[in-house]
């Protein structure tokens, strides 16, 4: 009875698991998060939001297979929610209203004015797209993965990448082409 003990191994404890999946791509979640958001205080949130949401559902969801992809897939929708909110309440973030120092030389108020509105456009042009279009968009666009990359991450043939992709640059520009003759 007591050989059959000594063989027996303690089980995991979960919280060294999170804490190594943190640490292994917090980084990538933060950056993928702020390209899409566009300010360091939502990013910061989506981080948060979507480790939460691993630690909460540790038991049902199984990360093994590619842990990497999940969680940039997480984080592009849960960073697209708080677009798709803020371009509702029609707020901006403090950090975008401080992007750019007083103190910086090239200093010019209505070229960074342009730059936030144009951020903030192609932004609220992302949250128009669909959920799939979305993510391959952000992915290829924002995080500069190849259509091979992005059809391994989300499952999906190249070919099935490529036209998601094409649909949804055709929309980005005509969201941004209808902006930009306003500006003219």
């Amino acid at each position: 009875m007591l050989a059959a003990v000594t063989h027996l191994r303690p089980l995991p404890d979960p919280r060294n698991n999170i804490e190594s999946l943190f640490q292994e791509h917090y980084d990538r979640v933060f950056r993928t998060a702020y390209r899409v958001t566009g300010n360091t205080v939502d990013a910061e949130d989506v981080l948060q939001t979507v480790f939460l949401r691993v630690m909460r559902n540790q038991e049902n969801k199984d990360l093994s297979p590619n842990p990497k992809s999940y969680l940039v897939r997480a984080a592009i929708n849960a960073a697209l929610d708080i677009v798709r909110a803020r371009s509702r309440a029609k707020s901006i973030s403090i950090d975008q209203l401080t992007e750019h120092p007083v103190s910086n030389s090239n200093f010019n108020p209505q070229n960074q004015q342009e730059d936030r509105e144009l951020r903030r456009q192609i932004q609220k042009a992302i949250s128009t797209l669909g959920k799939k279009a979305a993510e391959v968009f952000v992915l290829r666009f924002l995080e500069g993965y190849e259509n091979q990359e992005i059809a391994q991450l989300l499952g999906m043939s190249q070919i099935m990448v490529a036209v998601i992709l094409h649909r949804a640059r055709t929309k980005v520009r005509k969201e941004l082409g209808q902006f930009l003759e306003v500006l003219k």
